[in-house]
C-alpha cells in the first residue's frame, strides 16, 4: 500500500480514496479473535489508529449503529478504498512505458515444448516467449492455461449495492472501508463507502456471503459472472447493511456476482509448474489491495530471485 502514490504518479491514474478504514467486533466472547488479531497486527506493524467504543465510536461515526459491546479500530493515514479498474489502468499504463506490448484478447491455450511456450488467443493470434505467469485469478482453473490442476477452491459470491443520492453521498463524506464481525454471528460482512459507479450513480457496497457455494469448472465461473449473483443472499446483506445504518436513504437495491479463489495453505500460489510455466492466483480473498505486492513477488519466482528477506520461509508453492 506504499507504494500507491508511486504507481498512481508513474501509471497517471489516482486510483485510491484515502477515506480510512474500519475493523469492527466484539472485544469479547464469540468472534472477538478478529479484534485480537487486528491489534496485534497494528501493535507488530506500529500502524495508528484509534481505538473506539460506545459514545466515543457514536461520535466519531453518528452513521453508524453498532451492538453494544462492539470495538471499532480506525485506521485514517493511508487507508480507504481502491478503484480496480483504475488501478489496473495505472499498472497497465506503466507496464507499457516499460516497453510491455498490451494484446487484448481471452487466452485459452497454453502450448509448451523444448523452446519455450505460446499462447493461443480467441482472436486467432498465437504469442510465443520464454515463460508465461498465468495470473486470472478464480479463472486460472479454465482448461488449456496451466498443465497441473491446482488445489485450488472457487466460491461464488453474492455482493449487494445500496443505491444514494447525492444529499446522502454529501453526509456519508469521509465513511471508511468497514470490515465487521458481528457479535451474534449473524454476518461478517465487508462494506464500501459512497462509490460513484460507470453507470454514474453512487452505491455502497456489501459482500461477505455466509454460505460457500463452490464452482466447479470454468464453464460455471463463466455462467455465474452472467448472471446478478443470488438474490436471497443479496437481500440478506443488504438487510444488514441498513441494520448497521438505520438511517440510510436508499434509492434502490441491486445485487453482482463475484467469485474468490483461496488456497489450502491460505497463501498464494506463486510457482513453477514447469521451467516455462508459473501459476500466480489465490488471493485467498484480499488480493485486490495487495495486487502490486503479487505481482512484484511473482516478477521475482519468475526471473529466479530468492524473496524478499522479510517473507522469510513462507511457501508460495504447492
Amino acid at each position: 500500500m506504499r507504494r500507491y502514490a508511486e504507481i498512481e504518479h508513474r501509471g497517471k491514474q489516482a486510483f485510491l480514496t484515502p477515506v480510512g478504514a474500519m475493523m469492527a467486533g466484539p472485544e469479547s466472547g464469540a468472534g472477538s479473535d478478529f479484534i485480537a488479531k487486528t491489534k496485534q497486527v497494528a501493535k507488530d506493524h506500529a500502524i495508528p489508529h484509534l481505538e473506539l467504543r460506545e459514545e466515543a465510536l457514536a461520535a466519531h461515526f453518528p452513521y453508524l449503529s453498532f451492538p453494544t459491546g462492539v470495538t471499532a479500530l480506525y485506521e485514517l493515514d493511508g487507508a480507504g478504498w481502491i478503484n480496480p479498474r483504475l488501478h489496473v489502468r495505472a499498472e497497465i499504463n506503466i507496464a507499457v512505458s516499460g516497453g510491455a506490448i498490451l494484446h487484448r484478447s481471452e487466452a485459452f491455450d497454453v502450448m509448451e515444448d523444448a523452446r519455450g511456450v505460446a499462447v493461443k488467443c480467441k482472436d486467432g493470434t498465437t504469442w510465443s516467449g520464454g515463460k508465461v505467469i498465468v495470473a486470472c485469478g478464480a479463472f486460472s482453473i479454465a482448461e488449456g492455461l496451466l498443465p497441473d490442476p491446482l488445489p485450488m477452491k472457487v466460491f461464488a459470491r453474492t455482493i449487494a449495492f445500496l443505491e444514494i443520492g447525492p444529499e446522502e453521498c454529501r453526509r456519508l463524506k469521509g465513511m471508511p472501508s468497514i470490515v465487521y464481525v458481528a457479535p451474534d454471528g449473524s454476518c461478517e460482512p465487508y462494506i464500501l463507502p459512497p462509490v460513484c459507479y460507470p453507470d454514474g450513480k453512487s452505491y455502497l457496497k456489501i459482500g461477505g456471503d455466509l454460505e460457500d457455494i463452490q464452482i466447479e469448472t470454468h464453464a460455471e465461473l463463466r455462467e455465474w459472472f452472467r448472471g446478478s449473483g443470488n438474490r436471497s443472499s443479496g437481500d440478506f446483506l443488504a438487510k444488514q447493511l441498513l441494520r448497521l445504518m438505520p438511517g440510510l436513504d436508499v434509492r434502490s437495491i441491486t445485487t453482482g456476482s463475484c467469485a474468490t479463489s483461496y488456497s489450502p495453505t491460505g497463501m498464494p500460489f506463486i510457482y513453477h509448474q514447469t521451467d516455462h510455466i508459473m501459476a500466480l492466483t489465490a488471493g485467498n480473498g484480499a488480493g485486490a489491495k495487495c495486487a502490486d505486492e503479487l505481482g512484484r513477488l511473482g516478477a521475482y519466482v519468475a526471473s529466479g530471485k530468492p524473496l524478499p528477506e522479510e517473507y522469510g520461509p513462507i511457501s508460495f508453492g504447492w
